[in-house]
């Protein structure tokens, strides 16, 4: 770890930090909070998936769905309208609409093979955009005059890096750069992590074979076929599967970093707030 111990950490020049966890447990919360300080430089991975890695997909597939309407074609045909996406820090729509979900087709479904395919180009995008962080850390220095840096990181993170390898080449770039925070949930965080999601179900990131299972399990256990299938349906029996699946993935990955828990983020009301609990977090290893 690039910080020994609390006072390491307090007396660091430059304070340089990698938030991960479970959507939803207050990762751009915090972020917000540091920005909003003054001297914390706020680096969203899912911003710049949306923004730098996947832009173009998913302003082709909302041109793809206007060239349906003759109206709106004619007009993107003679170059007469723009369409783009508004992705911000805090609407990630855009891109949780792009991934889509499998399953009936006149329920907005996908086909299992084409999810599949923006899984994989998720995928390869966040892998991108969390190797661009030492770049964003040096940028927020070298041109902003920003001392300190936080890394918001997706939910997924833990799918796309092996926590078990010592050699994993993603976390290896992370942790030689900046201190990994895991901010780890309670059951009952959990608990409200899936009523929250089963009243908004939203597309989201997961492993091949993880998917791949559940998408041949879920036709085995409901006996529908993939058309049958309804895209909400799944994408909730899959959540609650992942929120098991990924604990033990974030857990490994916290034994090259440290640990608080969503309550203490809660209490949390300024940077030195902030700044208090990571230093009680390393001197508690």
């Amino acid at each position: 770890m690039i910080y020994g111990d609390g006072q390491d950490w307090l007396k660091a020049e430059r304070k340089k930090v990698v938030l991960f966890g479970m959507s939803g447990l207050g990762k751009t919360h915090v972020s917000n909070l540091l920005r909003g300080d003054g001297d914390w430089f706020h680096y969203s991975v899912d911003y710049r998936i949306g923004t730098r890695y996947m832009g173009e997909h998913i302003a082709d597939n909302a041109k793809k769905h206007a060239m349906q309407v003759p109206f709106l074609r004619h007009l993107l045909m003679t170059d007469s309208i723009y369409i783009g996406s508004n992705i911000t820090f805090n609407n990630l729509t855009p891109l949780s609409t792009y991934l889509g979900k499998p399953g009936d087709p006149d329920k907005g479904g996908l086909t299992f093979a084409e999810y599949m395919r923006r899984q994989e180009q998720h995928m390869e995008a966040e892998v991108a955009a969390l190797l661009d962080t030492a770049h964003f850390s040096e940028r927020a220095l070298r041109l902003y005059g920003y001392p300190h840096f936080v890394c918001d990181s997706g939910g997924s993170i833990c799918e796309v890096v092996d926590p078990a390898d010592p050699e994993d080449p993603v976390l290896k770039a992370l942790e030689s750069e900046a201190l990994l925070i895991w901010l780890k949930g309670s059951e009952a965080h959990t608990e409200e992590l899936i009523r929250r999601f089963d009243r908004a179900p939203k597309p989201m990131y997961y492993q091949t074979r993880f998917l791949t299972e559940g998408w041949a399990a879920y036709q085995e256990e409901t006996g529908q076929g993939p058309e049958e299938i309804d895209p909400d349906a799944f994408v909730r029996w899959s959540y609650g599967r992942a929120l098991a699946h990924r604990q033990p993935r974030y857990a490994a990955m916290a034994e090259r970093g440290v640990t608080v828990t969503a309550e203490e983020v809660s209490q949390i009301r300024t940077a030195a707030d902030f700044e208090t609990l990571v230093a009680r977090a390393l001197d508690r290893r």
